[in-house]
């Protein structure tokens, strides 16, 4: 083109390969070809190069053919070097560098001659002598101000001069400047970091409140007559507690209260006999072996081979075959004398001490069963007057032979069976009642572990399983049943809309209940907020106009409801959709019922395990028992459901030795690298920020009891952290339910400790052959808890023979008349799920 003007028409040529002919070809310009517009459109088009050609995201990237297009048609996909990514980055860059040094070299100047408004879109460009002129301009400008500091001059050799020659007037460029000093680019800023992250790599902060302090059970609980409990035994107390607690169904056992547990494991007395101290041993010991009647009184757990039968085994397969007698020298010297005398010391030292091993005895435990073995006493249920310590004896001394008991079953039976007294039932008895409390927990611990071994338990975990499924598919159909009805109440919703009268300016029915249930409970917070917290000082004014609007509210409403009722009710078909709607919405309120009481269920019934509630950024384990397993208070008949909690407390256990070492005691390199990010070692800041009442080591157990040092912790975690994060949902999802059971447990402590009169509302006594009399201090808990489930299950207590007498019987008759067992959906009865 030429000054607008065509100077030749542009044209184009294509070989084109006629299809009704073969092997001919015709070679025709764009005046003799055209496109059938119903065939090869712009929309063909776009579909073909969509799905023959792909591109990266970055701006500027080449089109590619498709790998599997361009491997069938042989096309190379090789992208040329100018086009590549990081070629073009770079250009980006040296574009941005050099405008930003000609901004810092001559920015000033050229400021200082134009406007600083900019050029409107659409302005025409500036013509060449404009252009020119204004670079004069900037370079004169440029001239004064090296006159005006001749130090910033630099010559083409790049050496500063200290004399400025007089500026030449026809110069008119740039040519003496032959250094240009760059400005470096300001890095990018790094990327904004995703949380939730890795817990220690959150820098300390000063403006978090600190963690609540720990409370210890081995500090608070321990008793002037007895011995404390050992932190190394906290873990196996608790665990002891859990596991009679969730299966005592299995023991027939009444709940009981971590605090009753305790006092009873520290009870000793010889005026009285604890009954849930006695009752836990019974109850367990009865789950190992059968009783005589049933199978046979088959053992139920396996137990370590007795040497005796090892011995006699060995001798039965194999004869022992004489030893050879040495053959004597030919010639006895002195020197060969003392050399056999050398080489007979040698293999009298080889020999294994068996002898001495068997002749050493640390206690008589095997003594006390020559004549009565404790598997036949456990079989005929012979727990009176001594019999289930006698048990306890046999037990342990069986299995001390294993390997990994032997040594915590030593040290018991040192103290139970000791050498100096006779191997009696009363030795045994004696010996319990003054045994070191921390042996007890591990006498408890070491035959409820037992327990897991027998088919009651394992019988037990699979019914609570198969329960948890039928339980699981009940909220399915429940859950399907609330959609289903509320689909119908939003199709009602929308007939109500059709049908509603069209001479009203109010909101609708739906909508004026809805607001005034949220009236109702906003004025029922409020009223109860102002009750409590009287507004003093600036937040007067507040709570005066928060009072005054909702008058304000309750008289509009008033006035509403007035004039609603003045108004006409429409058609008959438009009351009947409402009251339709009113009876779906209590089908909903019934459906939501129902599936939060399977909610609780599949709670109580997920018996397997202890779930922990999650890990803080130290890796301490948090702990709240009642979570799963078992009723949030205790069975409901429970002689002590009065207390109206279970534990009662948050437990925190501390890193295990994995985690320590891997986390917290980490190398010291590890540690220099980490000091150097925040200043200080993980270990010191485990310390700064726990304080004193930290746990170092899964050995050590602390506890939160009240609903204040809960919040504090809430507020201490840091939910950027991914084990924080995880704790706090859990905590705030069961925070009402853990500060409601530690206010009742405060409140149950308090009424325990304080001065009362006696109640004349006791459970009844038991028959008792002993001539002990029954505890009656009320200051204990644990002396006022009675096994009813026993009395009503099985006619007697545990402890008791098993033919029970007629009061027993009359007992267990009463209490089965006055509280009738429920059953469930199932037809089975309800236990610890309780009448709800």
């Amino acid at each position: 083109m030429h000054e607008g003007r065509v100077e030749r028409r542009a044209s184009s040529r294509y070989l084109v390969k006629l299809t009704n002919r073969n092997n001919e070809e015709a070679l025709v310009d764009d005046e003799h070809l055209v496109r059938d517009r119903k065939v090869f459109t712009k929309q063909m088009l776009r579909s073909f190069i969509k799905n023959t050609v792909t591109r990266e995201s970055w701006s500027g990237a080449p089109w590619l053919v498709k790998p599997q297009i361009a491997e069938h048609f042989h096309i190379d996909t090789e992208v040329p070097k100018h086009l590549q990514y990081g070629n073009k980055a770079g250009k980006k860059a040296n574009v941005s560098a050099e405008k930003e040094e000609d901004e810092a070299m001559f920015g000033f100047f050229a400021s200082q001659s134009r406007p600083i408004n900019s050029r409107n879109k659409g302005q025409k460009a500036k013509s060449a002598h404009e252009l020119a002129k204004a670079k004069e301009e900037q370079y004169l400008a440029y001239r004064r101000a090296l006159n005006g500091n001749p130090s910033f001059r630099v010559d083409k050799k790049g050496v500063n001069k200290d004399v400025i020659p007089p500026p030449d007037p026809h110069e008119n460029s740039f040519n003496d400047l032959s250094i240009v000093i760059k400005q470096k680019s300001p890095s990018p800023l790094p990327p904004p970091i995703k949380y939730p992250i890795e817990d220690l790599d959150l820098p300390p902060t000063s403006d978090r409140p600190p963690r609540p302090a720990l409370k210890f059970l081995n500090e608070d609980e321990a008793r002037e007559e007895g011995s404390s409990i050992k932190m190394s035994s906290i873990g196996a107390l608790l665990e002891t507690w859990n596991t009679l607690n969730v299966y005592c169904e299995v023991f027939q056992l009444d709940s009981f209260t971590f605090d009753d547990f305790v006092e009873a494991i520290q009870f000793s007395s010889d005026d009285m006999d604890c009954e849930l101290l006695v009752e836990i041993h019974c109850a367990v010991l009865k789950t190992l072996v059968n009783a005589e009647s049933d199978q046979d009184g088959a053992v139920q757990i396996s137990l370590p081979a007795l040497p005796e039968e090892e011995s006699e085994a060995e001798e039965e397969e194999s004869e022992p075959e004489p030893e050879p007698e040495p053959e004597p020298p030919r010639r006895t010297t002195r020197s060969s004398f003392a050399k056999a005398q050398a080489e007979l010391a040698e293999m009298e030292q080889q020999k294994p001490p068996e002898t001495e091993a068997a002749e050493v005895k640390k206690h008589c435990a095997a003594d006390m069963f020559l004549e009565y073995d404790w598997i036949d006493r456990l079989r005929k249920r012979d727990f009176k007057n001594g019999g289930w310590e006698m048990i306890l004896v046999g037990l342990l001394n069986r299995l001390s032979l294993k390997p990994r008991l032997k040594e915590a079953c030593e040290e018991i039976l040192v103290h139970m069976a000791p050498l100096d007294a006779d191997p009696t039932q009363e030795t045994a008895r004696i010996q319990y009642s003054t045994l070191d409390v921390n042996l007890r927990i591990q006498i408890l611990q070491i035959i409820c572990m037992l327990t897991v071994e027998t088919r009651a338990v394992k019988n037990y975990m699979e019914e609570c399983s198969n329960q948890m499924t039928e339980f699981r598919k009940e909220k399915i159909e429940l859950q399907r049943a609330r959609k289903v009805v509320l689909e119908e109440i939003r199709l009602l919703h929308e007939e109500r809309k059709q049908l509603e009268p069209e001479q009203r300016d109010t909101p609708t029915q739906q909508d004026e209940e809805m607001l005034d249930a949220q009236i109702d409970a906003t004025d029922d917070a409020e009223s109860a907020a102002t009750d409590s917290d009287e507004p003093t000082g600036p937040s007067l004014r507040g709570g005066v106009d928060r009072t005054m609007e909702r008058k304000r509210k309750q008289e509009a409403e008033k006035e509403r409801k007035e004039q609603a009722t003045k108004q006409p009710k429409g058609s008959k078909q438009y009351q009947r959709v409402l009251k339709k709607m009113e009876d779906e919405k209590s089908k909903v309120a019934s459906i939501e019922s129902e599936i939060a009481v399977l909610d609780n269920d599949l709670r109580e019934a997920d018996c397997p395990r202890t779930r922990v509630l999650g890990k803080d950024r130290f890796w301490n384990r948090y702990y709240w028992f009642e979570r799963n397993g078992m009723p949030y208070e205790g069975l409901p008949d429970s002689s002590t459901a009065s207390a109206n909690y279970a534990n009662g407390r948050l437990w925190v256990q501390g890193p295990d030795e994995m985690e320590r070492e891997g986390f917290i005691d980490v190398p010291e390199q590890v540690s220099q690298e980490y000091k150097q990010r925040f200043g200080t070692t993980v270990a010191k800041r485990k310390q700064a920020e726990e304080g004193s009442s930290g746990v170092s080591s899964a050995q050590e157990w602390g506890y939160y009891d009240t609903p204040e040092d809960l919040d504090k912790l809430m507020e201490w975690l840091d939910t950027r952290g991914v084990r924080e994060l995880k704790l706090h949902k859990e905590l705030k999802l069961q925070r009402n339910h853990i500060a409601k059971y530690m206010e009742n447990r405060t409140a149950y402590l308090a009424e325990k400790n304080a001065p009362a009169e006696e109640s004349s509302d006791q459970p009844a006594m038991r028959m008792s052959t002993r001539t002990k009399g029954q505890a009656t201090d009320q200051k204990r808990g644990c002396l006022k808890w009675r096994n009813l489930t026993a009395l009503k299950e099985i006619g007697h207590l545990h402890v008791e023979s098993a033919r029970p007498t007629k009061r027993a019987k009359k007992a267990a008759a009463a209490e089965s008349a006055k509280e009738t067992r429920m059953t469930n959906r199932q037809g089975r009865p309800l236990g610890r799920q309780g009448t709800r």
